[in-house]
């Protein structure tokens, strides 16, 4: 596994090739979010994805979360409704995931995705290079969400082909999540972003 720093503007470029070098090889990445790591691959690379949810030890009906760089990438990812797009832009970046039906079907998650704007800039600029990737959380399942570098390297190193090393994340409550496939919009999972009143929330 390789290991690079992700701290600064000066390491984007750096990090820009080891990953593509790293996805060319069909390999897993461990990025930093705004909450805690998570393991990126492309999300239309089976085998790549099938390499996420052995480490996980995640269901293959489960689908992996995806992060992208701004709107006009989630746009081109998920159908979203005039009215979902002006209500995003004015709160994208957040830990708020929406899930909604893909364009066209991925690996890593079939024809729905839960999609957000990480509130990370150094991760936003890295995505704007290599696309959309998946960003499910870097942990097996049934242990808690790694924060830290040290926390990832000692549960999934061996399956890793590189780690961006962003420090410490500051953890908390994970993304909220909204179903915006019909209306009223469903809550999911309520989390870190309260999503404001006159969105009209199911289960808020």
């Amino acid at each position: 596994m390789d290991r690079l720093a992700f701290r600064a503007e000066a390491d984007l470029e750096a990090a820009v090739v080891a990953c593509r070098l790293a996805y060319d090889r069909g390999g897993v990445v461990a990025i930093p979010t705004e909450t805690f790591y998570g393991l990126a691959v492309r999300p239309d690379d089976a085998a790549a994805v099938e390499s996420v949810r052995v480490l996980k030890r995640r269901p293959l009906e489960k689908a992996l979360p995806l992060v992208a760089a701004d709107l006009f990438q989630v746009r081109g990812l998920i159908v979203l409704s005039p009215m979902w797009v002006a209500r995003l832009a004015t709160v994208w970046p957040a830990p708020l995931s929406v899930v909604a039906t893909l364009h066209r079907p991925l690996a890593a998650c079939g024809l729905t995705a839960a999609v957000r704007v990480p509130d990370h800039g150094l991760l936003r600029a890295l995505l704007r290079e290599l696309g959309p990737l998946t960003a499910t959380s870097a942990n097996p399942g049934g242990l808690p969400a790694a924060r830290s570098p040290g926390e990832v390297v000692r549960r999934l190193e061996s399956g890793l082909a590189l780690l961006l090393d962003g420090g410490e994340t500051a953890g908390g409550r994970p993304s909220t999540l909204l179903d915006v496939r019909s209306e009223p919009p469903k809550l999911l999972r309520a989390g870190a972003f309260e999503p404001p009143g006159e969105w009209g929330i199911e289960g808020a």
